[in-house]
């Protein structure tokens, strides 16, 4: 997968690299703005509950 697309990006490695992490910047930004935020409610860990019993 990752050879596939090292091998569609334009031009020599210096410029491969370069693309390859802006692609990459460009996957996080998307899964943290708008992938991340509506999965989230659907969670099995964010029904967590901390109590403070009084250090006992």
């Amino acid at each position: 997968m990752y050879g596939l697309i090292w091998r569609l990006l334009p031009g020599n490695w210096v410029v491969k690299l370069i693309l390859a992490l802006i692609l990459i910047a460009a996957v996080v930004l998307l899964l943290m703005q708008y992938v991340f935020p509506v999965v989230a409610p659907y969670m099995p860990f964010n029904n967590a509950t901390v109590t403070d019993n009084g250090g006992q």
